[in-house]
Parts: C-alpha cells; sequence; structure tokens
C-alpha cells in the first residue's frame, strides 16, 4: 500500500467520527481528531496513537512496534506489510476510542505545562 493509498484508508476509516483535519508531519499526512492527533500515515507505515494504557497490549498485536528512535508513550507505529484489507480501521478503532476521551483542542492551541511526562 503506497502512503497515498493508507492516507486515503485512514480518510476513509476517519468519515463521520469527529472533527478531523489533515496537516503535513512526519514525512506523511498526520490526522487530527477535534484538535488531537489520532493518526498519522507515511511510506513509513501508520503511527497510531492508543494512548499509554493500551500500548502494551497494542504492541503485541502482529505487525506492531515501537517507533525508531524516540518512543512516543501511548503511539505505536504499525509496519506496511500489516495493513492490508480492513487493517487500518482495526488500528483505528483503539485510536479513536482513546482520542475521543480527551478534551478537544483548537488549531494551534499548545496543551498546558505540566510536570512529569506527558502522553
Amino acid at each position: 500500500m503506497t502512503a497515498d493509498e493508507l492516507a486515503a484508508s485512514v480518510r476513509a476509516d476517519l468519515a463521520g467520527v469527529g472533527d478531523i483535519r489533515e496537516v503535513k508531519m512526519f514525512g506523511g499526512l498526520g490526522f487530527m481528531l477535534n484538535g488531537n492527533m489520532i493518526a498519522a500515515a507515511s511510506r513509513r507505515g501508520l503511527l497510531v496513537r492508543v494512548g499509554k494504557d493500551r500500548q502494551h497490549e497494542a504492541l503485541a498485536e502482529p505487525g506492531a512496534m515501537e517507533m525508531r528512535g524516540r518512543v512516543m508513550e501511548g503511539y505505536i507505529y504499525v509496519d506496511p506489510p500489516a495493513l492490508t484489507g480492513e487493517a487500518v480501521g482495526r488500528w483505528l478503532r483503539p485510536a479513536i476510542a482513546f482520542v475521543q476521551t480527551l478534551p478537544p483542542k483548537l488549531p494551534g492551541q499548545k496543551p498546558p505545562r505540566t510536570k512529569g511526562k506527558r502522553e
């Protein structure tokens, strides 16, 4: 699946979920749900935001891995060979469930600074 095909699949699976905005990032296309990043599609695969509590469980699925380099807590990376058929929608379901629990953010709004780690 090419990066454009992956982005089209993500776009289709997120249709009707909420306020979706697309932003160029990570060498591909990021998808924001109500101002919060939910996923990013690129030639390297799919970055999915599952939340810290579900990250370990999601990483146990075939095709899932941590991002190379800097680890992003609450996110997993899905290798392109694992993104066939209905797989994109299957990967997005837990991301949708998690991001819908977050408060909406306006474009350009930065999260409040907190002590400790952020998600």
